[in-house]
């Protein structure tokens, strides 16, 4: 079993430093063997959105928001490594999705998310 644990830029971080990031990480994860159960996780500052076209077999529908720019690298990570992000697949309630609230409690969103090799 791979449990890979990570902490990505934010979004306001220039290109560069998350262009490290995701090649770090994909070499990370082309380490690990394909027999073995390897699960990805962490905060990604990655907000999926709500709109899964294009990305049907990696996401579902039950997601928080609008996709930002990590959003898409992370959904693009994962539809090259067929990881699934799990907390978009089954209906929970808000207060359940959510995993960053702003200091003033008016902005939340679902940047933390935890992925699994699909069979």
């Amino acid at each position: 079993m791979n449990i890979i644990q990570c902490y990505a830029p934010t979004n306001d971080y220039n290109e560069d430093a998350k262009d490290q990031f995701y090649n770090r990480l994909q070499s990370v994860i082309e380490k690990c063997q394909t027999k073995d159960l390897t699960i990805l996780m962490g905060d990604f500052n990655a907000k999926v959105g709500t709109d899964n076209t294009g990305y049907e077999d990696i996401m579902g529908r039950h997601r928080l928001g609008e996709r930002n720019e990590n959003g898409e690298r992370f959904a693009n990570l994962c539809v090259f490594n067929k990881l699934v992000i799990g907390g978009t697949i089954f209906p929970h309630k808000r207060i359940h999705k959510t995993t960053w609230t702003s200091p003033d409690h008016t902005t939340q969103n679902q940047i933390d998310h935890i992925c699994i090799k699909k069979s």
